[in-house]
């Protein structure tokens, strides 16, 4: 009757073993880091640089314990956050510009767990420590910069639709165009209208010039506001990849403001430098006949500037900028005919009318397609211009990789914010602090599960023994799933743990209250533990059922600390059910199913008193 085959105890079993060692690795702790990655999509992290880092930090005498050489980067561990700290000015000055060198922490576990994936959960900024930014996106400065660029393209309508006009203005949110006729601005509003469709054309007569009031449509504005929010926080989202932050919190707060929270990350200084990051394209023409010998000794000839092409030689550069990265639409990497890596770029309109003009006037020329990227430009590659080229398709290829390409793409693709953003507020989480979190949440989940297993432990006596241990079951494979999950830990998170332990228990108490009840009513013990589980499964399911319901709904609509706390919380119930139940009448059925009971020990159990009937 109470009894499971063999390989349930073999399911149990292997669980309870993946579960205690996917949950070890969080006991270990971290050690502080040194982070050294490319910041430059031509920079490269490779034994070299190793090798050079490691008789940096040996000429130094700053003894550290362990490196790891990565695609991403290289990442050096030491004992303490002194010598991190020394570390990190030192590696900064020594490794140059072209990488970025942070603050990080490591996990202590060992090796072979890593590879096989068991790793600690992430910690959030109340744990962890980190900094936290508070974004503002400046609409203005949005609207601005949408009137200027709608201004150029006008100004370039009108005058490819050989549209005369007697100047073109701002006027705060508008742009005015003057004529001197209304025939030329009718065909104006007509041309006009059929290329800017986010454009309202409104003629105006009041003044003594013919005037056409110009303003963005109020659908097209929230449009635009909405994609400047979005666009910045995915390109913040690229930036902040860089640092190697684990579990980065970027979300928008509100219709204009960006959360940014980068959990272990101590090194505010850097961590502003990556996100005020800028990544864009320019198109110009090469000076060929510049005297590159001249150059190179100083005497750079006026209107042009010395660049070193990407694979080459020294190359001059005039200065006029013909097309810029604003006008990509999309950067997807590829091949090129000679299936060697490239870049394919897709541009807008106006772009792609730019791009034909320039190639149609510049045939047998070289043109130069430079990358600039945090004040730093570099030409990626200058071809000479076969024929004209139109369709807004445009191809980048030079002596990269494919991995080069992606990140050339990437860049190009999230560019220069779409508006400009400030700091408005500014938080930093120190470590001490995040340790003291962590062992008051710590601390409160160890209290409750022990007064919680010790009133168990009385009150039901050996079989509350084996309910604690089904409870202690329970925390091991909800810390194991999270970890498995490589969830992020939070403040709210333990209390969802806390709030599990109290949860779990109730699983065992309608279980333990059942077995009681079957025995009042003068079941034998193997019968009654036999329908305490079955009869009580009915009722666990209800309770946990309307509980995970409401989980989820915290999950789908909470965001930040509320969504942690519904993960956890919706994790511990189905953790719950299987403890709680299958493991806890696993051992029940292991110590007691093939033993003669005369009595279940279940603690006391007052028996119900038989009526008597009197004549």
């Amino acid at each position: 009757m109470n009894r499971y085959p063999l390989w349930k105890y073999i399911v149990i079993a292997i669980s309870v073993f993946l579960g205690l060692l996917y949950t070890l690795p969080n006991f270990f702790g971290e050690s502080p880091a040194v982070q050294i990655s490319p910041l430059r999509s031509d920079a490269r992290t490779d034994a070299a640089l190793l090798q050079r880092v490691e008789q940096v930090l040996t000429q130094k005498n700053l003894p550290y314990s362990g490196t790891i050489l990565e695609a991403s980067g290289i990442k050096i561990r030491f004992a303490d956050t002194d010598t991190q700290i020394k570390a990190k000015d030192i590696l900064s000055t020594e490794v140059g510009n072209d990488y970025i060198v942070a603050l990080n922490l490591l996990p202590n576990s060992p090796q072979w767990m890593r590879h096989i994936g068991a790793l600690p959960m992430y910690l959030g900024l109340d744990l962890r420590g980190g900094v936290h930014f508070m974004l503002q996106v400046d609409m203005a400065g949005a609207l601005t910069k949408s009137l200027d660029r709608f201004s150029a393209d006008l100004r370039s309508t009108l005058r490819e639709q050989r549209i005369p006009s007697a100047g073109i203005s701002r006027d705060r949110s508008k742009i005015v165009i003057r004529f001197r006729d209304r025939q030329a601005r009718e065909r104006a509003v007509a041309e006009l209208g059929k290329a800017f469709e986010d454009l309202a054309f409104q003629p105006d007569d009041s003044g003594e010039e013919l005037r056409l009031t110009i303003s963005i449509k109020p659908e097209a504005l929230v449009r635009m506001q909405n994609t400047a929010v979005q666009r910045n926080i995915t390109t913040l989202r690229n930036r902040v990849n860089e640092l190697g932050v684990a579990e980065p919190i970027i979300q928008q707060a509100g219709a204009d403001r960006v959360i940014v929270q980068l959990p272990g990350v101590q090194d505010t200084a850097k961590a502003k430098d990556i996100l005020g990051r800028t990544a864009t394209l320019e198109v110009r023409m090469v000076d060929e006949e510049g005297d590159i010998d001249a150059a190179l000794r100083g005497a750079v000839p006026p209107g042009t500037e010395l660049f070193t092409e990407r694979g080459g030689g020294p190359i001059l550069v005039k200065k006029q900028i013909l097309l810029t990265g604003d006008r990509i639409t999309d950067a997807q990497p590829g091949f090129d005919q000679d299936h060697q890596p490239a870049v394919h770029l897709t541009l807008d309109n106006n772009g792609s009318r730019i791009f034909k003009q320039l190639t149609r006037n510049n045939v047998g020329k070289r043109m130069a397609i430079l990358l600039v990227e945090k004040n730093l430009t570099e030409v990626v590659t200058a071809p000479v211009i076969r024929e004209e080229i139109g369709g807004g398709r445009v191809q980048i290829s030079g002596k990269m990789t494919s991995i080069e390409a992606r990140d050339v793409a990437l860049l190009l693709r999230a560019g220069a914010l779409a508006a400009p953003m400030e700091i408005v507020e500014e938080r930093t989480v120190g470590p001490s602090l995040g340790a003291e979190n962590i062992s008051k949440g710590f601390n409160s989940t160890l209290y409750g599960f022990l007064a919680v297993a010790a009133f168990i432990m009385v009150y039901y006596s050996a079989i509350g023994v084996i309910s604690v241990v089904a409870l202690a079951v329970n925390l091991l494979f909800l810390i194991g799933l999270l970890s498995i999950l490589q969830a992020t830990l939070t403040l709210p998170g333990m209390a969802g743990m806390a709030l599990t332990v109290g949860m779990a228990i109730d699983a065992n108490v309608l279980i333990n209250e059942r077995i009681r009840d079957e025995m009042r009513h003068g079941a034998s013990p193997q019968a009654a533990i036999h329908a305490g589980y079955e009869r009580a499964w009915d009722a666990i399911i209800d309770t946990n059922l309307t509980t995970l319901l409401a989980g989820l709904g915290l999950m789908i609509f909470g965001s930040g600390p509320i969504k942690g706390f519904a993960v956890v919380l919706c994790l511990g119930i189905m953790t719950t059910l299987f403890s709680a139940v299958t493991v806890s009448r696993a051992m029940v059925n292991l110590f007691y199913g093939n033993r003669k009971l005369t009595r279940v020990p279940i603690g006391s159990i007052k028996m119900l008193k038989k009526s008597s009937n009197k004549n």
